[in-house]
């Protein structure tokens, strides 16, 4: 095998992950690497929020489809954006390490606080930190702009910020940043894996903990996907493959299809390590409005994290997650002018 073609979007964020698995199946031993940049319907609907126009699985619809057609030999997502439930004849091959999975919260950079204590850049501010969740209500308010699309976190953060206005805001990371910066919101809620894997961890003013925002599941490792009946493809892929992260992931994907959710659905789930082989799993569904919130955890061994998140799943129905997310699913057809 003369090289390996690996599909991926075209966004910043998008061309860092293909080239981090480029360079780490090279350093495996595997053949180089040639990204092929598709553009995704995700990418055409700039202007339209993503709870408006089907999801995140417009960012990977496209790049499965020339997966399929045998037009790349490798996908490369962001995990959050792939479906509960594959296409047929697709597999996860392999996951990197993770990042932070924790949702950030961004204030514009001449009000900027430094991030926590612990972080590299501290130094540099010369403000207080804010260090829970009462600091940063503190300094955004009770009504603040918030810049978000995702209904997981508009849901949650309404239960903390009552008052706020939320928007969809789109586009590269840096094209976000200046909107911010130039008076378009008060502060952006972002995946902390994306800030600090592109260079922008001193801009996280502060990351939210699992018991104020559960993150999305998958938030922060970046899947690698591959056609079934490829055992070639499979095996060098497989070199790379990180047992934490896919375990996590594993675990986080199994309670949103036990729960029937998608992509663009008011559902948390977070996979933590503990002690030795054991593992957590801390998950929410919340109303869209912020009115309710279901939450349940577990543990197990690692190696049964798929039997975790169905577990843990079927807790949320019991509590009454079925309600929850029924409604959210007529809201969205409502909006994309769907009958429920």
């Amino acid at each position: 095998m003369t090289e390996l073609r690996l599909g991926t979007r075209g966004s910043q964020l998008a061309l860092w992950q293909a080239n981090a698995v480029a360079a780490r199946i090279r350093a495996a031993g595997g053949p180089p690497c040639r990204i092929v940049v598709i553009k995704t319907s995700g990418d055409r609907l700039q202007d339209a929020p993503l709870s408006e126009v089907g999801g995140k699985r417009l960012f990977v619809k496209e790049i499965e489809d020339a997966l399929l057609r045998n037009e790349i030999d490798l996908a490369v997502h962001s995990s959050k954006d792939m479906p509960a439930v594959l296409p047929e004849g697709l597999v996860i091959a392999a996951v990197l390490p993770r990042e932070d999975p924790r949702d950030a919260v961004v204030l514009p950079s001449q009000v900027r606080l430094k991030p926590d204590t612990t972080s590299e850049v501290a130094a540099s501010f010369s403000r207080p930190a804010i260090e829970s969740i009462d600091d940063l209500v503190a300094a955004l308010g009770q009504a603040p702009s918030i810049g978000t699309g995702s209904v997981r976190r508009i849901a949650q953060l309404t239960r903390l910020f009552p008052g706020a206005r939320f928007t969809p805001i789109r586009g590269n990371l840096d094209t976000r940043l200046r909107k911010l910066d130039e008076g378009a919101h008060d502060a952006l809620v972002l995946a902390a894996a994306g800030l600090r894997r592109l260079g922008f961890v001193n801009r996280i003013s502060f990351a939210l903990p699992a018991a104020a925002c559960v993150p999305a599941p998958g938030q922060g490792i970046v899947a690698v996907e591959s056609r079934a009946d490829d055992a070639r493809i499979r095996e060098i892929a497989s070199r790379i493959d990180d047992p934490a992260a896919s375990a996590a992931l594993d675990g986080e994907r199994a309670l949103v299809e036990a729960l029937g959710g998608g992509c663009q659905t008011p559902i948390g789930a977070l996979v933590t390590p503990l002690d030795g082989d054991t593992i957590e799993l801390v998950a929410a569904v919340i109303a869209l409005d912020g009115s309710k919130a279901l939450r349940a955890q577990g543990t197990a061994p690692r190696r049964d994290a798929v039997a975790l998140g169905r577990t843990v799943a079927a807790d949320l129905i019991a509590q009454g997650a079925d309600e929850i997310l029924a409604g959210a699913r007529k809201a969205q057809g409502a909006v994309e002018g769907i009958q429920p």
